[in-house]
Formats: structure tokens, sequence, C-alpha cells
């Protein structure tokens, strides 16, 4: 209960709407509770009387019951469905919302298309719980009540026994309720699972291609497959137990009216419109029963998704700005580590007491083996995590002090996997800075040797360039990512393994764009190629966590160390 009335605030902003067409399904569900007495008054006064003009008055009524029934049957469906997908509408942007503040460890404990499964799938799974549930659950409700308040003025000892049986059909409903909550909710992770197999396949279609591995992937996409098809069955055997058990218990309720009304209507103590009356809105009770059973259910596998959208939402930043945390102002650029510690695992070690010192404009470089720390040390300084101890700081503010955005408006990021987005080549530069004029784009694709290129293409800067930028080359997607660094023209500048994926001209390229963009910038360059580093003013080389040489590279070759071990191996045949 708490899990749906959590759901149901969403429907506050539009409180006026829900007043009205909750006013819409009372009214269309009073027909239902008017007919039955038409249908007395029809056999004990109309037939026996043989009154032909209260006939056509009665024949009239029921046409305007109905109509006014179509009405506001009308009312409650559009303003039900409109408050629904509102209200889908809002949860599904808070959840994207809050998945945009989420730290990165969030995602890297996670499956792609799980994620993507609490947005589409779970989400849109509420929708009937918030619509076709609702307008059920009253309308079911409102017959129901009007119904038991009816058959007490008929006849209060016959709505007695009939009663006998809803204790039962509460404890069944009860019982299977929570069956089906637990059944629904395996069945959302069994979508969420062909949906994580369906993106992680379609996002190496190459991979699987180049391996020869399709009937591999259909084999795994149908073991997901049936996995959901064996949820699916779970679920719908519950609900297909749950609904005959209800029916069997209300047969047994009109078989007692039948025998006892038979015999009160035999004895004289009730007119024969009355006890047909009454066991039309038996009828009435029976199937609100059966509808309110199945609206349970529907209602227990919808919370089973809103638990899992719940999650997300109650899930908090690992990575997030300290009570009192203040802008960062404009920096200059000097970053310095002090004893910093770091373990992405208990018990595993990723940075053992580094200590550092960037100058504002300096070029610092960090190399060493795979596994070594290099890019933990460019994940920490945009706090993408937090170190365990020790202190960063930029221009001697401790930068877990600061908000996180105007940290990170500070410093440029380029990757060695280069991430573009589906649009054109204007929007993905434009990204850098949302406020630039289409001349400061143009020169910051100059800088990085990419105009020339994107002005060969038929649509120049509106050229579209596909999912992740697939209609470029590697070195066309890595300069059109320079140009959105420069754009944002950071005064902290992380290059992770920028080149270490492109051909010697492409590099070259890319090099050259690098270059311009790393002056009067304070400058951390993480890469294996030795060639792009020769030129930093401070070279660091890692080993298991922690810096074992430090210096220029003129004295790391004269040291004879791990530098020199390295740079020999990688020009051994040069």
């Amino acid at each position: 209960m708490k899990l749906y009335l959590r759901l149901l605030r969403y429907i506050k902003p539009y409180m006026p709407r829900f007043i009205v067409a909750i006013i819409c399904i009372l009214v269309a569900s009073a027909a239902n509770l008017v007919i039955p007495w038409i249908i007395q008054n029809v056999i004990d006064d109309v037939l026996a009387a043989k009154d032909m003009q209260m006939l056509d008055t009665i024949a009239v009524g029921i046409v305007v019951v109905y109509l006014l029934r179509g009405f506001f049957f009308f009312g409650q469906t559009y303003l039900m469905s409109y408050i629904g997908q509102k209200v889908v509408i809002d949860i599904r942007e808070a959840v994207y919302r809050h998945l945009q503040r989420l730290s990165l460890s969030y995602y890297e404990k996670r499956q792609t298309g799980s994620i993507m499964s609490y947005i589409t799938n779970d989400v849109a799974a509420l929708q009937n719980a918030l619509v076709e549930s609702v307008i059920e659950a009253v309308t079911e409700s409102a017959v129901l009540i009007g119904s038991m308040a009816a058959m007490f003025y008929i006849h209060w000892k016959l709505a007695l026994l009939t009663f006998i049986t809803l204790p039962l059909v509460a404890q069944a409903i009860n019982i299977f309720g929570k069956r089906l909550r637990s059944a629904s909710r395996v069945m959302q992770e069994r979508a969420a699972d062909i949906t994580s197999v369906l993106q992680e396949t379609i996002a190496s279609v190459r991979v699987i291609k180049s391996f020869v591995r399709e009937d591999y992937e259909i084999s795994r996409f149908s073991q997901q497959n049936y996995s959901n098809f064996r949820a699916q069955m779970k679920t719908a055997q519950l609900s297909a137990t749950l609904t005959p058990i209800v029916e069997f218990l209300g047969a047994i309720g009109v078989t007692i009216i039948i025998w006892y009304g038979g015999r009160e209507v035999i004895n004289g103590h009730l007119t024969a419109g009355a006890l047909i009356a009454f066991l039309i809105y038996v009828v009435n009770i029976t199937n609100p029963i059966k509808r309110l059973s199945r609206v349970y259910g529907n209602i227990q596998r919808a919370l089973a998704a809103a638990q899992r959208v719940f999650d997300v939402l109650d899930t908090e930043p690992e990575i997030q700005d300290m009570p009192g945390a203040k802008a960062l102002p404009a920096i200059t650029g000097r970053v310095a580590f002090e004893q910093v510690t770091f373990s992405y695992k208990t018990g595993e070690v990723a940075l053992d007491d580094i200590s550092l010192v960037a100058e504002p404009g300096q070029m610092l470089a960090i190399v060493g083996p795979s596994g070594a720390g290099k890019t933990t040390i460019a994940n920490l300084i945009p706090r993408f995590y937090s170190p365990e101890g020790g202190v960063i700081t930029i221009d001697g503010y401790d930068i877990k002090t600061v908000t996180l955005q105007s940290l990170r408006e500070q410093i440029g990021i380029v990757p060695q996997e280069t991430v573009l987005f589906n649009g054109t080549i204007y929007d993905n530069i434009l990204y850098g800075d949302l406020e630039a004029a289409r001349e400061e784009i143009i020169a910051a694709a100059q800088a990085a040797n990419a105009h020339e290129f994107i002005m060969a293409m038929p649509d120049q800067y509106n050229t579209h360039i596909g999912e992740r930028g697939s209609k470029l080359s590697g070195g066309q997607r890595q300069r059109v990512a320079i140009a959105r660094a420069i754009l944002k023209n950071p005064r902290v500048l992380i290059l992770d393994e920028a080149t270490s994926a492109l051909d010697a001209e492409s590099e070259q390229l890319v090099q050259g764009a690098l270059d311009r963009l790393m002056i009067g910038r304070t400058s951390f360059v993480i890469a294996h190629r030795l060639s792009t580093v020769q030129r930093a003013d401070l070279i660091l080389v890692m080993d298991k966590g922690r810096i074992v040489e430090r210096g220029s590279h003129p004295e790391l070759i004269a040291a004879g160390g791990l530098y020199r071990k390295l740079y020999q191996v990688q020009f051994a045949n040069k």
C-alpha cells in the first residue's frame, strides 16, 4: 500500500482533472445500480398492472440513463488516460534526471540494457496501474458498495447469507496477490535481461559477424527469451487460478440466494421482481469482485515494476556535493595530489600514496603498464570517484569542498574511445559550449584539424554522423572530439590514450590538434606510446598503483629504470 500511495503522489499536480474523472466514474457506475430497480418495477408494477404508459416512461428512462452513462464514460476514459500519460511522462523524466545525477560506479555495476529497461519497460508498466486499474477499481468499488446497500434494503437476511463467502474471496485475493507481485518482479527482470542482450548484440554486431557468432548469439537470446516466457507463464498461471476460485466462491453465494430467496417468494415474504432485482445486484457484486481480483493482480504486477523504478530513484549518488560546497572560481590550473589512496574494490588498491604537482600550463605525462593506475588518476581529478585517503587540490581548493558542476566545467577530457552523439557534426562540437556562436565552432574545428575534412562532406557541418559517429573514421571522430574540448576552453585538460587507436597519418593530424589544445593549459597526458610524451615537462612512471619514477624524458632514460625498459621495448625494432 505504501508503494502504491507513493505512486499515486505523482497524480497530485493533476488533482482537479482526477477529481472530475472520479465524479465521471461514479456517475457512470450509478447507471448500473439504477437498472435493477427499473426491472423490479417492470415486473412488479408494469407487467402485473398492464400499465402501458409506465412502460413507455421506463423505456425512455433506460435510453436517457445509458445516454448519460456514455457521456460520463467518455469523460472518465479521456481524463484518466490524460492523467496516466502525464504521470508516466513525469516518472520517466524523474528517472532519467536521476540517472544523469548518479555516479559512474552505478553504471559500471549494471548492464546498459537493464538501465534502459527501467525507463522503457518498467515505467510503461505503471500506466496500466494508473489508468485502467484506477478506473476499474473505482467503478467496481462503487458498484459493489451500491449493490450491497440495495441488497440490504431489499432483504437484509438474504444479504447476510450472500456475504458468507466474502471473507473467503478476500483471503484468496490476498494470497494470490502476494504471489503475483513476486512473480511479476521476476517477469520484469527477465524482460530487462532481454533488453540487455539486445542492446549488447546490436552494439557489437561487427564483432559478432567477424567471429561468425550469429548462431551463438541467437542461442543466447533464445535462452533469455525462454526464461522470459517461463516468468510470463508463471504470472499467467497465478492469474488463471485466482479468477476461477473467486468465481466458484461467488457461485456458492448465488446458489444460496436462489434456494433461500425462492422460498421467501413462495411464502409471500418477497416479490418476484424484488428477487430478480436482488439476483441482478448479486451479479453486480460477483462481477466487481471478479474484476477487482483482476485489478489487484494488475496492480501487483505494476508494483513490481514500480519497486524497480523507485529503487533507482532511491539510489543516492556516491559522488555528490558536500553540504555547504561552494563554486570553484576561475582557476589557473595548479593540480596537486597529496598522499592519495584509492580502491575500486575492497582490498584491491588502485592508487597507493600518490603525491604529485602539476603547475599551471605544464604538460604532465603518466605512463606505465596496463593496470598501473594511470586512468584512475584521470578519474579522480574531475571527481568521477573520490579518494579514500589524501587530498586533491586545484589552485589550493580541496575538490571535495567545491560543487561538481563548477569543478567539471573547468576540466576537459579527450578519452581513448571517442563518444559522439547521433546528430550533426555542428551539434557535436557545440556540445562543448551550448552558447557558442557558429564562428567559434568553426574556429574550434580549424584548431582541431577538422575543418578541412568537414568542408569536404556533402552537408559540411550539417552532416549527420550516425550513432556514436559511425559515419566518420577514427581520426575524424577524435578530431571532432578535440574541437569539442577546444570549444569548452578548459583550464585543466586530460588526454587519456587519445591517439592510441589511430594510424600514423591520423595520429599526426590529431597530435597536431592536441598540441594546439594543450597550449596554456595544465595537461595530464596518459599514454602507452612513449613517443607522444617525450616533450612533457614531467613524466610520472607508475606500476601497481604507485609512482616509481618521475622526471623528464632524458632523465628517465639515463636512470635506466622501468621507463627505459618500456622505451626500449617500443623502439627496439625502429
